[in-house]
């Protein structure tokens, strides 16, 4: 008689960088550091955007809501690396690592979905100028948005039960600094293949659309520019479109190399330093990239700040 799939461990103990160990107090000086400049770069973001009307355009609310996700899903997964930098409390229970990986899938899912919808304003904004208010109008909008956090609220249910179906009844360590979904199956005694498949196909019907979609756009984008008559205005626009494919790239770069991947070719020390990218660099470029650099959004700050 075929033994039941039981989680035999009641908790798992994240690694962390134990290669570090004799700088722990500096790695979590460092990480807070990062985390703060996150938290304070999106929140300017968010907080400048709604505070000027100038700044209710679809792109800026896309970019907040992008914010939004930079901010939590960090929050996922920074404070728990810091507390096990000064405190050296590795444990995490089986439900809490099942949570975190819920709520990670979540919002990666709905960042895949807010880069190709906001390539998507980009293509309408340059290549149909003239059309741009009127398909971009705020019901679409709406609609975009609440689609990617539904999308992203399902997707992650299947990953989940199937990672908690598995028997963990060997090693409870996690080598990995969070609950990774490329880091749990090694832990599994039992077959992983479910998740694998699950796995691909997230990447065959989400992120290789997505990643399609994105760059359709941009290539629209470019031809678009290179037609423009102006120096000047394609300097400028490149300068623009470039900004975008940097983060795109690494992006799905990151994501493609993390989670499409045979489980069975993956390391996870590489799986870390991918991972210390899409949690770390990211979203703590994204404000600089997509906005801070913006003089639109440089005016309405200077206009916050000085409380006009």
């Amino acid at each position: 008689m075929e033994e039941p799939n039981i989680t035999r461990a009641t908790e798992f103990i994240i690694l962390g960088f134990p290669e570090f160990s004799e700088l722990q107090i500096p790695l979590f000086l460092l990480f807070l550091l990062f985390y703060l400049i996150i938290l304070m770069g999106n929140l300017t973001i968010i907080t400048v955007t709604c505070l000027d009307p100038r700044l209710h355009t679809p792109m800026y609310f896309f970019l907040c809501n992008l914010s939004f996700v930079d901010i939590s899903y960090t929050s996922v997964t920074l404070p728990k690396l810091m507390d096990i930098f000064l405190r050296k409390n590795h444990g995490i229970s089986v439900y809490g690592c099942f949570i975190q990986v819920y709520f990670f899938l979540l919002l990666s899912s709905v960042e895949f979905v807010l880069i190709s919808v906001m390539a998507y304003d980009r293509y309408v904004a340059v290549c149909l100028p003239l059309h741009y208010t009127v398909i971009m109008n705020s019901r679409l909008c709406v609609l975009m948005a609440a689609g990617s956090w539904i999308f992203g609220l399902l997707e992650p249910v299947t990953h989940t039960v199937l990672l908690s179906c598995l028997s963990y009844c060997g090693s409870n360590e996690i080598n990995h600094f969070y609950c990774d979904l490329s880091a749990l199956p090694k832990l599994s005694c039992t077959s992983t293949s479910a998740v694998e498949n699950v796995t691909y196909i997230f990447g065959a019907f989400l992120a290789f659309p997505c990643f399609i979609t994105t760059l359709t756009s941009y290539v629209y984008i470019i031809s678009t520019i290179l037609r423009i008559h102006s120096t000047e205005g394609r300097r400028k626009a490149f300068s623009t479109c470039s900004s975008h494919l940097t983060v795109v790239i690494l992006f799905y770069g990151t994501m493609i190399s993390l989670y499409i991947r045979p489980m069975s070719l993956q390391s996870l020390e590489q799986n870390k330093f991918l991972a210390l990218l899409y949690n770390v660099l990211i979203p703590m470029f994204n404000p600089v990239i997509y906005s801070l650099k913006n003089k639109e959004v440089k005016t309405a700050l200077r206009k916050v700040l000085n409380g006009k």
